[in-house]
Formats: C-alpha cells, structure tokens, sequence
C-alpha cells in the first residue's frame, strides 16, 4: 500500500542547490511528510522556510537518516562518499547531485525526459544519479533527435554561470564588479582568474590529454544517459560572468538527413523542451530567459554546411534548477509514483 506522505532529507540545504531543492519540493507539491534539512556544523541552526514553517537546519551526522524515505544530496563528491551508503543502509533511497557515483555501471545516471526506464536499476545499491547540469540540459535536447535520426558526433561548447561553482563563486562575481567599476584591487578565491568581464575556458582540474574533468563529464555522462559508448564526442566547458543559466553551442552530425524543420518539429514537440527559435525578431534563448524556468530552451538551429547531416543548436537552461534540483525532485516523483 502506497504512503500519502514520504519523509525526505534535503543533504547541503544551504547551499545553493539545496536552497531550490527545498523551493521545488515545495512548488510541485511533492507530499512531504517530514523535510530534514541537514548541513555541516557551520552551517546548522539556520531556519529556512517551508510550507508556513521554519524548520531548523540539522548538523549532517551517521544519524541523519532515521525515518527517512528518499534522500536528496547534494553537498559535495566527499560527502556524498561517506554518507549516501549510510543513508541506504538507513533505509533512504538517495539522489544524488554529485559526480561521485555517477560513472558507476550499477547506478542509474537519470534524466527523466531521457531514460526514466534507468531508474528502476535504484534496487541495485539505492542510489540513483543525477547528472552534471550541462549534461542535462544536452541530453534532454538530444534525445528526441538521436531516435529519429542517430547521433553520430557531438561537439559542444559550453558558457557555464558561476552559480555552478556555488554560493562563494557568485559573491565573487558581485564583489569583483564593484570593485572594478570603484577602482579598486580585485580578490580572486575561488576562480584561478578575474571572473568579472572574463571568460574562463577552465572548469574543474585539468587531465592528461589537455581536457578538464569537466568536459570528460558531460562526454562519459552523454554516452552513459544515451546508451551510446562509442559516440563520438568532443567538449570545451568556459565559465563566463553570467550569474545564472548556462549556455551551450552544440554542433551535432547525424547518420540520417534531418532538416532544420524536422529538427524544430521534433524538438517543438519534446518533453521538457522549449523552441525559441525566430531569428527575425530576435528570439533566441538566453540565459536570462531560463532563469527561474525548468525547460530546456533551444533555438539558433541551422544546418551546418561543412558536413552532409550536420546541424547547429543553441542549448540554454537554469543550471540550479533543470540542471539539478528539479531533475533530482523529477527522480523522486518517479520513484514514489512507480517504486514506493
């Protein structure tokens, strides 16, 4: 017999993501018997707001997870490390946001729109993946294009918001500002260069061959979601001074013809997606417009004239929000509708 209510755990509910995961289980009104708000010991004792209370944020501990039916996680690769099995063996079912167990073969890596079927594969270790934001945002574009006319090589290149760096990174942005247009000397903490009115083509550490850990991500993540190991793919990830809402260029080929309105077509009608797409009057997505939306928004789509089965894509979506709290809230719909 199925619960009316499923108590849920919200790991990093002051973070930046946490923050909308607890906003979004609140606007899609998942039933929510208990939330646990749980956060490192600096940040514990806050009071966030929800549905008219104010609940404490606990310290994040071995006993977090008592009572608790699915856990949202989202503090970070090392604590999800230590404390997702933890939350398993508590009986919790754990999304998790980090990249730790992402690459796993036993855990589904999930986006709804694209391989909700995956999320059954939870029964194997109770944890389901959520991917990287950028990844999201790509695969849920697409999908609907590789089953109607195979994907035979991505590139993309990606201009990400500092929001995907977190809290620190934005208050960088902000503070660099001011001080640029005060005269003032700039602090740099958590980028290696000026953020503000730069563009940093370095995301995460780099690795042997020249890419950076981010880019292998949305690569190995892209394969993994599409069920395609040997698609050929190449990504160059910057981080560009947008507050929210990342941005992708996306060239694709594939091994059959589509025209760009059999592209529109296909994508007009794809779920959790969004054409924007009339060059004549200026609309085209852009970061701004994602903002606070959970869609994915694609426009600029042109046929690539250098190859035969080519065609270009402009990919823009809330990274916060599609690009991992709503898709890790869609994960947890589908498990208490089809699972619990």
């Amino acid at each position: 017999m199925k619960k009316e209510r499923y108590n849920v755990a919200v790991v990093g509910a002051t973070g930046v993501v946490g923050e909308q995961m607890r906003e979004i289980l609140e606007e899609r009104l998942f039933p929510v018997g208990q939330l646990r708000l749980l956060a490192s010991e600096r940040s514990a004792g806050q009071f966030l707001e929800f549905r008219d209370q104010r609940l404490r944020v606990e310290i994040l501990n071995e006993d977090s997870f008592e009572n608790i039916d699915i856990a949202l996680f989202s503090a970070g690769g090392s604590v999800s490390d230590r404390f997702a099995p933890l939350a398993v063996s508590a009986g919790s079912i754990v999304v998790d946001n980090t990249s730790r167990f992402r690459m796993e073969p036993d855990i589904p890596l999930v986006v709804p729109e694209v391989n909700p079927g995956e999320i059954v594969r939870y029964r194997n270790r109770g944890i389901v993946a959520n991917p990287n934001c950028s990844t999201i945002q790509m695969v849920v574009t697409l999908k609907p294009i590789h089953d109607a006319a195979r994907l035979k090589r991505v590139v993309v290149s990606t201009y990400q918001s500092v929001s995907g760096a977190g809290r620190m990174a934005m208050e960088e942005l902000s503070r660099q500002t001011v001080a640029l247009f005060n005269g003032k000397d700039l602090e740099k903490e958590k980028f290696p260069h000026q953020i503000a009115f730069n563009c940093i083509p370095h995301i995460d550490t780099f690795l042997e061959g020249g890419y950076t850990k981010e880019e292998m991500k949305m690569i190995q993540e892209t394969r993994k979601i599409l069920g395609e190991p040997s698609l050929r793919m190449t990504a160059t990830a910057v981080r560009v001074p947008v507050f929210c809402g990342h941005s992708e260029s996306v060239n694709i080929e594939t091994e059959n013809k589509l025209t760009v309105q059999e592209a529109k077509t296909i994508l007009r009608d794809a779920p959790g997606v969004l054409l924007c797409d009339e060059p004549a009057g200026n609309v085209y997505p852009m970061a701004i417009d994602a903002v606070g939306t959970d869609a994915t928004l694609v426009g600029r789509i042109r046929e690539d004239d250098s190859v035969p089965n080519g065609l270009n894509l402009w990919i823009v979506a809330d990274n916060l929000r599609k690009g991992a709290a709503v898709n890790a809230v869609q994960i947890a719909e589908i498990l208490i509708r089809d699972y619990l």
